[in-house]
């Protein structure tokens, strides 16, 4: 059926192509999209001369891999008429997928179908997921949530961490096992499993069949979907688990007309296993899974020795360290993917753990393994900002870096530590040490990197494009004449490394593009780098620099200059030569002159600025129609802010304002801030440090989505003129307000984090009913003993953290506030 299928398809499109320039579509369609008709055709006829010729014995195999081609191609013979070429190009890359995956098992890679593909469970063994059993099947699958009714569930996370243990452990959890009786179906996936062996699977589990189960073999996807999805309607509650579920299945129309299609009074289930994100956020529940901490390490390590040894004293003190090293190693995996135990006791060879995570990242797009081999520069476990990987990223010729974050984490590459609210945004992330090992290891065979130790223990290249330097105590040894060379040059470790580099160290690196020293301990910065011209990117963020040398006024082409966290680092008057800068960052600098920064017209982040190192006529900042991000420090009573707000309003791309105040002292009154109000475009207003009263609510600027109050210790309750935002979204308050009670009647507000309330002792929530907050965050507030009873009420509340004491945090877990909340993370 599905060779007639293909053959109809190619019939209809060829008859399409020859008769539409005698229609009046003809003039709608571009070349290249009947070019790329005529590619779905050539496609089609390929892999129908293949499966005619084929005589392997994987041509049952083959089959099913047939049915996918040829619901393709009848999706293609839809999309002709449409005039959509993305769905055309779509539908070709599908196509040419699939098959690629056939012509593998034409090269002999077979896999049997009844083979379980994916981690192997261990029913026994779930140290570090009593946590998420207990979430997942009382909170997400048993819900009665109106919102997570019919909503598919994913389990996601990187190889290795325990998505399988975990989803066994929920399909055989007594409380699912009563509530779906025997309507229960698990189906294990490979990258060679086929949409129509899915298919066949969960009809021969789910589905009494009067006659031969055999004839489904012969059917079409879609009479498949077709005869399971009426069954499902008809069916009891029921539950259903597709583990290792890949993006290029095409499962995802299918998968939420799965989920949608039961009866609404029946609960079902639809559990999904991934590396990837198979859905948008907002279509499916994503339940991520972390790493372990080391002591869970530990404990399942030893749970899973015991099952080899009866011994007690299994380990010296001396091979404890070692294997708790090797731990470490693993960055928190469950499990180490085949490897036995006592293979690595003596080496930590981690070499077969990197070649079964290479799947990983091939199966990457090609943009996202540059920019995953560029996060190499990194060190191990560092927490990664994302405007500094964009810096990198586009100082490396990677410009479109926005997304690119997010596209990692959907992958499992890297693992978010703080998301932003916005969609699609992270601010800070880290890589898992198994996986950097591999992006090292990745990026010296394809991008030129070069690793140096101080241990001896280095890495070189006949020629290198890209070095990373891991200093210790022993002095600078430039010994490689291969200098020229490189693109990228990284130092981690100690500042010492590099008092004694002579001057022409600096002048040897031609081609040098990125130079990073943050968090380096450097004191003295070298007259001669500016004569690196070609720089693009310096980072000194986090050292002790105490004065940056006028010759980095030669630095024309620098795009981004972060000083920030050198404290009181002296800046000559140089910044307004720099005329590439895109990114500048400082701090606490010290300026003999002002800093004439708006001669940098193409800027577009500038923290922090001193109120009084800055010249801010209206009539200069003009011409900086660029700057979406600016930071303003030093703001006291004394500053004449009168003078200030009515110059940032020439700044019309300004999105993101920070007021800092100096030290201990009072911001002057922010009343000025009125001559904004009529700004849409600036969404982010941050203000740090002590004010006596806020502004009104017709002062701020009116399109505010995200307000942080920081120490401003206000005696005076803030909420009455919060409250009047009318697009207020995100709210901080952190070490905001002196009071003892806090009351929110803000219907739109989204989130809502709260720390460092030393006097608080009471939260209530009026109209809590139809409020939207869907995460709220509570910090050291220590006076604060329970929550608002109204957050019982929240029908979008689904995550809520809490830091306090033991006491209070005990408390709270014991009473019955909780019960709705899906995310709960309470700890002293």
């Amino acid at each position: 059926m599905s060779e007639a299928i293909i053959l109809g398809v190619i019939g209809e499109l060829e008859s399409f192509l020859i008769e539409l320039p005698t229609t009046d579509d003809f003039i709608h369609y571009k070349p290249e999209t009947l070019e790329a008709l005529k590619e779905v055709i050539k496609e089609l006829r390929m892999m129908s001369d293949f499966f005619r010729d084929n005589k392997s014995e994987e041509m049952s195999r083959l089959k099913n891999l047939q049915a996918d081609f040829a619901e393709i191609a009848q999706v293609s013979a839809e999309h002709k008429s449409r005039l959509s070429p993305n769905d055309i190009y779509k539908d070709l890359s599908a196509l040419r997928k699939i098959k690629e995956r056939m012509m593998e098992f034409g090269a002999g890679k077979v896999v049997s179908s009844s083979e379980c593909v994916g981690e192997e469970g261990n029913e026994g063994v779930v140290v570090g997921l009593e946590k998420d059993i207990q979430q997942l099947v009382f909170k997400v699958i048993l819900s009665e949530e109106e919102w997570l009714i019919h909503m598919p569930i994913l389990i996601k996370g990187m190889v290795g961490m325990g998505k399988t243990t975990l989803a066994r452990q929920a399909y055989n959890h007594p409380a699912i096992i009563e509530e779906f009786k025997r309507c229960r179906a698990w189906v294990s996936l490979s990258s060679f499993t086929s949409k129509h062996e899915v298919l066949v699977e969960l009809i021969r589990q789910l589905v009494t069949l009067d006659g031969d189960s055999l004839l489904l073999e012969e059917m079409d996807n879609q009479s498949l979907e077709q005869m399971l999805l009426r069954h499902l309607e008809e069916m009891p509650p029921w539950f259903i688990v597709l583990d290792n579920v890949l993006p290029e299945m095409r499962f995802k129309s299918f998968l939420l007309d799965l989920a949608r299609r039961s009866k609404p009074r029946h609960k079902c289930g639809l559990l999904i296993t991934s590396c990837h994100q198979i859905f948008e956020k907002l279509w499916i529940y994503t339940h991520e899974m972390k790493a372990m901490d080391s002591d869970k390490s530990w404990q399942l390590f030893l749970q899973t020795i015991n099952k080899f040894t009866s011994d007690d004293n299994k380990f010296s003190n001396d091979l404890e360290k070692k294997v708790k090293e090797m731990l470490k190693k693993c960055g928190g995996l469950q499990r180490l993917l085949g490897i036995e135990w006592e293979e690595l006791f003596d080496s930590i060879d981690l070499s077969k753990t990197l070649k079964l995570l290479e799947p990983m990242y091939n199966s990457l797009k090609e943009h996202l393994k540059s920019y995953f081999l560029h996060m190499s520069f990194f060190k191990e476990n560092a927490i990664m900002r994302e405007e500094k990987l964009k810096h990198i990223w586009a100082t490396s010729g990677l410009r479109n870096g926005n997304k690119s974050c997010a596209s990692l984490a959907d992958q499992s590459m890297i693992e978010v530590v703080h998301p932003y609210p916005e969609f699609r945004r992270v601010k800070r992330c880290r890589m898992n040490p198994v996986l950097h090992m591999l992006c090292i290891k990745k990026a010296e065979e394809e991008i030129g990197l070069e690793i140096l130790r101080n241990n001896g223990n280095n890495r070189p290249l006949e020629i290198p494009h890209h070095r990373v330097i891991h200093c210790g105590r022993a002095k600078f040894n430039h010994s490689t004449n291969q200098d020229k060379y490189l693109v990228s040059l990284i130092f981690h470790g100690g500042g010492r490394y590099l008092e004694d580099v002579r001057q022409s160290y600096w002048k040897s690196l031609e081609l040098l593009k990125i130079l990073d020293m943050e968090d380096f301990g450097v004191k003295n910065l070298s007259k001669s780098i500016g004569t690196l011209t070609g720089l693009r990117y310096l980072g000194l963020r986090n050292n002790y620099v105490q004065e940056i040398p006028h010759s980095l006024g030669g630095l024309k082409r620098l795009e981004v200059l972060d000083i920030a966290l050198n404290f009181m680092v002296e800046v000559p008057d140089i910044i307004k030569k720099m005329g590439g800068l895109r990114h500048l960052y400082m701090s606490d600098v010290i300026c003999r002159k002002p800093l004439k920064v708006d001669a940098l017209q193409n800027l577009e982040t500038l923290t922090f600025m001193s109120i009084y190192s800055w010249t801010y006529e209206a009539s200069n900042l003009g011409k900086m129609s660029s700057l979406c991000k600016l930071g303003i420090e030093d703001i006291d009573e004394n500053s004449d802010v009168s003078e200030l707000f009515p110059a940032l309003d020439k700044l019309k791309e300004l999105d993101h304002l920070i007021l800092r105040g100096f030290r201990f002292r009072m911001i002057s009154c922010l009343d000025e801030i009125r001559v904004l109000h009529g700004r849409y475009n600036i969404s982010t207003l941050r203000v740090d440090g002590c004010i006596a009263r806020l502004p009104s609510a017709d002062s701020f600027p009116y399109g505010i989505e995200y307000l942080a109050l920081v120490n401003t210790c206000l005696d005076e309750d803030p909420m009455p003129i919060l409250m009047e935002l009318p697009y207020l979204r995100r709210l901080k308050l952190r070490n905001a307000y002196n009071g003892q009670e806090l009351v929110f009647k803000m219907r739109e507000l989204h989130i809502l984090c709260i720390s460092e309330l030393w006097n608080l002792r009471k939260v209530r929530f009026e109209e809590s009913e139809i409020a939207s907050l869907w995460k709220l965050e509570i910090t050291n507030c220590p006076h604060l003993e329970t929550l608002p009873q109204e957050i019982q009420s929240m029908s979008y509340l689904r995550k809520l953290t809490m830091v306090t004491t033991k006491h209070i945090a005990t408390k709270i877990k014991d009473s019955d506030l909780l019960s709705k909340i899906v995310e709960v993370d309470i700890s002293p």
